[in-house]
């Protein structure tokens, strides 16, 4: 064990049999294909830095009949989050840019007000963190509101706008809350995106690349789809099963909201900006790695105290709107009060998800990482499925 592997509690009495978990993992998926809840998954579990668990189950293209298999490559949507923010952490530890710094320097164009109008200051921490006073036009009244009136993008769906246009935009809407006072999930790792870019001096896409994916040796995580033969087709989920996501479908995702925008077809388009918060395409196996990396201690992206802060709740006694029991960290949710969460996980876990059907989180004290990228939104993000699956993980 190196000294960066965090200690396994001494008197933990969970177990984490391989062949055990791989039999409750296994009746959950063929559960959940039978019961046509999702389409096709690719699951994967690593314990101790060991993978204990694989498994390509279902379909990548039902109307093709094309089996899933472990490489497959999807749509990341919000597991995108993670990895911006990665790449954010790894200018925080070049000297580049500090955790508190106003943004501004780096993004005059980007020029947020609070409700009676006055300049407001976000800094890094705060897009990170989810605190910086954003939104997302897929959680406005479904009647509309400021981001559909000022034609704000999401990130998901395909658009024409630049990047830098597209923060002028939400730069030109007042802020939901003052910076640091409160917490909502957002657009804010978009923003995230443009000051990446910024201080790295290229494009999202190349900062990236350069900061995240070639230290890790990873070959399929981009913005644009590698292999085209690899990339699942996307699903919505439905009766008597779920429907494919051909063209533009707007899906509330909470009653009453004006709904998210999903459009699959912008992972083949060239001109779609770099969104950090959802554009994204990549594979389980390679964000496995990732995580794993983090887990581990950060090298060779992080040091430790980093990747400490990373973890560590930002969030304070602040509510987590649909996320009880959790805090949020630099780029995803911590686990406070596993009761609280309905969870087997421990306390100090991390956790997201992802707008197609993905879900991951990672439970430190355990040593333990799960990663499950399916190709059916929603049931693959907060659907049963992720609640049967963390169960049969620990035995519950």
């Amino acid at each position: 064990m190196s000294v960066n592997e965090p200690l396994r509690p001494l008197q933990s009495l969970r177990s984490f049999e391989p062949t055990q978990v791989a039999s409750r993992i296994d009746a959950v998926l063929e559960q959940t294909l039978h019961d046509q809840r999702l389409v096709g998954a690719v699951v994967l579990v690593a314990h101790r830095g060991e993978l204990i668990y694989r498994r390509a189950a279902g379909l990548a293209d039902r109307e093709a009949q094309v089996p899933m298999r472990e490489d497959a490559l999807f749509r990341l949507s919000s597991v995108s989050k993670p990895i911006a923010s990665v790449a954010a952490l790894v200018l925080v530890a070049q000297g580049k840019i500090q955790l508190d710094d106003d943004i501004s320097r780096w993004l005059p164009y980007f020029k947020p007000t609070l409700n009676d109008g006055q300049p407001a200051t976000i800094t890094l921490r705060q897009l990170l963190s989810h605190t910086a006073g954003l939104s997302y036009g897929f959680l406005e009244s479904a009647e509309g509101g400021p981001y559909h009136a000022a034609g704000v993008s999401d990130g998901l769906e395909r658009s024409e706008l630049s990047l830098e246009e597209n923060l002028r935009r939400l730069g030109q809407i007042p802020l939901q809350y003052k910076p640091g006072s409160n917490w909502g999930y957002s657009i804010a790792t978009d923003v995230l995106g443009g000051l990446i870019a910024a201080v790295h001096g290229t494009t999202l896409a190349v900062a990236i690349d350069q900061l995240v994916v070639q230290p890790l040796q990873l070959h399929d995580t981009s913005f644009k789809v590698s292999d085209v033969s690899r990339l699942t087709a996307a699903y919505l989920n439905d009766q008597p099963r779920p429907h494919r996501i051909e063209a533009l479908e707007v899906v509330p995702v909470f009653e009453g909201t004006a709904g998210i925008k999903l459009d699959p077809a912008r992972a083949l388009d060239p001109h779609a900006y770099d969104s950090g918060g959802s554009g994204l395409i990549g594979s389980a196996g390679e964000f496995l790695t990732l995580l794993e990396t983090l887990r581990k201690g950060g090298a060779p992206l992080l040091p430790q105290a980093l990747v400490d802060e990373m973890t560590s709740n930002q969030t304070a006694d602040l509510e987590l709107e649909n996320w009880p029991g959790r805090g949020f960290g630099l780029g995803f949710t911590v686990l406070k009060d596993p009761a609280a969460a309905q969870t087997a996980e421990s306390a100090g876990s991390w956790r997201l998800g992802g707008a197609y059907g993905h879900s991951w989180f990672v439970d430190p004290a355990e040593q333990l990482t799960v990663v499950a990228f399916t190709n059916t939104a929603f049931e693959g993000m907060f659907g049963q499925f992720t609640v049967d699956l963390c169960n049969a993980v620990y035995g519950q």
